[in-house]
């Protein structure tokens, strides 16, 4: 949408406020045009768009980008991604669009088997387009009142104690009272902010992407098995339908934002393999490196980052983009929290507390995996020693459970081993848990039947279900189905509700 159309077109009505909302801003005191601007719309930025609107939190999302990208790039979303969609009612609609594949081999591309048992419904990869995925998010969140408006590039944004004030390029000021950045990884927020993103550039590059080729499937096998060992960051993949997609070695680091040429690919090509296999056509290029970096601070006042704002990582093991759907996830009740003015005080501190040491994990076994692609006698050695170890299936678990993020544990406090961590789709009373967490809400899981969530049934449900599969008498959900409590007590029970609910109502 041009700008000029964006500057007249009115805000959403406001919600209707619960129970302590905020009162309005006083006389003099700018307006709100929403209660949150979201800046960029890619997965991160609509995941987290309509994870607010689950709240009715009024949310704009301004994306730079006029039209989406044209670059159709599969992606994967791992174990824990596709939990948090089944869990929010997509997975099916995703499914259409994708290829499963097993959950393995995903650490530095060492084969091994699924590891078995994994805890899990969902033991797969799914392998989709990414603007497909884009797509899908931008209407659901659209489809549940979000504004996203495209061609509105922000250039400038200050805050105080009541709300951030976003300036565009064209000159309009917007007001919300907070704002997060989910635009990337040259983030104009994180850089408008003054937040340091420490950490190393990128020391190689790598070409990718899909093309039509000259030759049959048998001559590239053929050519392929003559090389004997070829950079490990070489693959070259047909399709079966004349096409091939490409991952070759650039000559060297140059400016990501400038995509590659077909002629560039087959100089790298004829360079690493010795053939550029007639190579043309291409349907989408791009490059990426192994840059490295992690942002100091995912909060500053009122203005939040999320997904490659507050990160960034080579691709290997496939971590991008679902780390920034599920920094959305956890924090989009947090904030809509502190926006319908229940949350308690410390609530949206917790997302910087819980999100960024997985990140740093993350970024710790991209590290890990970018070495043992090298092709360093070292490096091939630990390689060697780590193919051993990945037989035992508790390495293989590990690895897998790492890279899918089903392995993740807040750190909430001393407890049992499950708290802190998602509990797994079980089957409970009248279907599956995870339609039970489709509206964003907490959810007491109780097979005692003695507890009760009196004082936040407008925050919690709760589903009494003796039979449920579940080695515990009770536990606290909190909306991104990871568990907050663990019992059978029912003052122990509120004092939990309270830290993550806030005060009871009534």
């Amino acid at each position: 949408m041009h700008q000029s159309q964006f500057a007249t077109t009115p805000p959403t009505a406001a919600v209707e406020p619960a129970p302590g909302f905020p009162p309005p801003a006083p006389a003099g005191r700018p307006s709100h045009d929403a209660d949150v601007i979201i800046v960029g719309c890619g997965p991160t930025g609509a995941m987290l768009a309509a994870e607010l609107r689950l709240h009715d939190v009024r949310v704009l999302v301004l994306e730079l980008e006029t039209e989406p990208t044209s670059m159709v790039r599969i992606v994967g979303l791992h174990v824990r991604t596709i939990e948090l969609m089944a869990m929010r009612g997509l997975l099916d609609r995703l499914h259409e669009h994708g290829r499963r594949r097993p959950a393995a081999g995903f650490f530095a591309a060492i084969a091994a088997p699924p590891p078995p048992g994994l805890d899990t419904a969902h033991p797969y990869l799914l392998g989709i387009p990414q603007p497909v995925v884009v797509r899908l998010l931008e209407e659901h969140a659209t489809g549940i009142g979000a504004q996203v408006r495209h061609g509105t590039p922000v250039v400038g944004l200050d805050q105080d104690g009541a709300g951030v004030s976003v300036t565009l390029a064209d000159g309009h000021r917007l007001r919300a009272r907070y704002l997060v950045g989910c635009d990337g990884g040259r983030s104009t927020v994180r850089k408008l902010l003054g937040v340091g993103f420490p950490g190393e550039p990128a020391r190689t590059e790598t070409l990718m992407g899909e093309m039509a080729v000259g030759v049959s499937p048998e001559e590239i096998a053929a050519t392929l098995a003559g090389l004997g060992r070829p950079d490990r960051r070489f693959s070259l993949t047909p399709f079966g339908d004349g096409a091939c997609r490409v991952v070759v070695p650039a000559a060297g680091v140059t400016d990501r934002a400038v995509p590659p040429t077909i002629d560039e690919v087959r100089q790298r090509l004829r360079a690493v393999a010795g053939t550029d296999f007639g190579v043309h056509s291409p349907r989408w290029l791009s490059r990426f490196g192994d840059a490295t970096r992690l942002a100091d601070a995912y909060r500053v006042g009122r203005v939040l980052l999320a997904g490659d704002a507050a990160h960034i990582h080579p691709p290997i093991g496939g971590q991008g983009l679902n780390l920034g759907v599920q920094d959305a996830v956890n924090l989009g009740w947090k904030l809509a929290g502190q926006v319908r003015g229940w949350a308690p005080a410390t609530l949206l501190d917790t997302y910087q507390d819980e999100r960024r040491p997985v990140a740093a994990d993350v970024l710790d076994n991209t590290r890990a995996q970018t070495e043992l692609l090298s092709d360093g006698p070292g490096a091939q050695a630990v390689r060697r020693l780590l193919t051993e170890l990945v037989a035992f299936d508790a390495v293989n678990r590990h690895l897998t459970e790492k890279i899918t993020a089903i392995g993740v544990r807040y750190d909430l406090g001393p407890g049992p081993d499950l708290l802190g961590r998602r509990l797994r789709d079980i089957e409970v009373r009248a279907g599956r848990l995870y339609d039970r967490l489709r509206h964003g809400r907490g959810l007491l899981l109780d097979r005692t039947g003695r507890l009760g969530v009196a004082g936040w049934a407008d925050r919690v449900d709760h589903l009494t279900d003796p039979t449920a599969a579940l080695d515990a008498p009770c536990v606290l959900l909190r909306p991104d189905g990871h568990v907050a409590w663990v019992g059978d007590d029912q003052a122990d029970l509120d004092d939990h509700l309270t830290r993550w609910f806030g005060r009871p109502t009534g």
